[in-house]
């Protein structure tokens, strides 16, 4: 029997309304990317990873990654590392900024991140990785979650046995990426996999790879028996497939709808981390939004060359000058940001 993606389901006490949840993607998921994709229905939005490090250090621009808007709950904050203490120092800094879960990393496959000790090499170093959460779990009263890959080397099953053992040292849900962290984004995610660790654990599972559309999130759910799904790169400029996913959109948009999401991206972007941070950090986004075929690929390279945030909202509405009435709407529907704790100034929030 099909889960209804619209349905509420439950991380330990937290109430997460819809089955679908936005991914933690390092240089992507920041506030305002969060932001959007609650409005097109998801019920669980996540940070980008966080070092451990950085916030024991308090190191100014990590410290800027924990700012929470008031419209984010629930909303899951990852943190990365190796170090069960400084871990759980790092897990009392989230829970005190609002997080309602505490979200840990041990699917990275990027080398900085393995090469110490983090991320998906704790895939392979089960004494530590369940010291971590176990460690992470008593310091904190907010539920704890745990998103692996597979393992490290093609084929790997090290979450299948790991999985076991994280639910008993606190974890309150997984989520598992069935590709090996080898893999990288290539080949298919294999949810055979996930199913598997639905059988071995009696905590939720969020399915995470290959979620593209409505019909494939639900085959997934249908035939792993997981909880809920995890939207990553499909929602990168292209919120309207999280919506279709959450059945809130029908149809593709228009050129001018595009745009229109994109300037409330980029306007809600300046505010969260200030004019110049946000003019590097958005030069990726103009290619997802306006690729597709939705725009000529001249003009995405037009944009990336031009020298502000004001010059490019100039361009887009000489584009597609009927963006200007969407937007309006936009706003008009989008409370301002509110940012309820760590009251750190813009310039030093580590946004992108």
């Amino acid at each position: 029997m099909q889960v209804n993606l619209e349905s509420s389901w439950q991380i330990g006490p937290v109430e997460i309304p819809s089955r679908i949840v936005l991914a933690p993607m390092a240089g992507v998921s920041v506030q305002a990317f969060r932001r959007q994709g609650r409005r097109y229905g998801a019920g669980l939005v996540c940070s980008e990873m966080v070092s451990c490090a950085g916030l024991r250090h308090r190191n100014e621009r990590t410290l800027g990654y924990l700012r929470i808007g008031s419209d984010e709950s629930p909303l899951a904050v990852q943190i990365f590392g190796s170090d069960p203490e400084t871990m759980a120092e790092a897990a009392r800094m989230v829970e005190a900024a609002g997080a309602d879960i505490v979200d840990i990393n041990f699917g990275c496959p990027v080398g900085k991140v393995t090469k110490t000790g983090a991320g998906a090499t704790l895939l392979e170093d089960p004494k530590r990785a369940v010291a971590i959460v176990g460690a992470v779990a008593d310091a904190v009263e907010t539920p704890v979650t745990v998103k692996m890959r597979r393992g490290l080397g093609n084929g790997s099953r090290a979450a299948l046995e790991l999985g076991p053992r994280l639910a008993d040292a606190g974890a309150a849900a997984l989520t598992l990426h069935p590709r090996s962290a080898k893999q990288m984004y290539t080949g298919t995610a294999d949810h055979g996999l996930t199913a598997e660790l639905v059988e071995r654990v009696d905590v939720p599972v969020i399915a995470s790879g290959d979620i593209t559309s409505r019909g494939r999130a639900l085959d997934v759910l249908e035939q792993t028996g997981a909880a809920a799904v995890m939207v990553g790169r499909a929602a990168q400029g292209d919120p309207w497939t999280v919506g279709e996913i959450a059945g809130l959109v029908h149809e593709r948009p228009s050129r001018e709808e595009v745009v229109a999401e994109l300037l409330l991206f980029m306007h809600d972007t300046v505010e969260e981390m200030g004019e110049e941070r946000a003019t590097g950090f958005l030069k990726k986004f103009y290619g997802w939004y306006l690729g597709r075929g939705r725009f000529p690929k001249p003009f995405k390279q037009e944009l990336v060359r031009l020298a502000t945030v004001a010059e490019v909202e100039e361009r887009l509405l000489a584009a597609a000058p009927g963006a200007g009435g969407h937007l309006e709407r936009l706003r008009a529907e989008t409370p301002s940001l509110e940012h309820t704790t760590l009251d750190l100034p813009v310039s030093i929030y580590a946004g992108g």
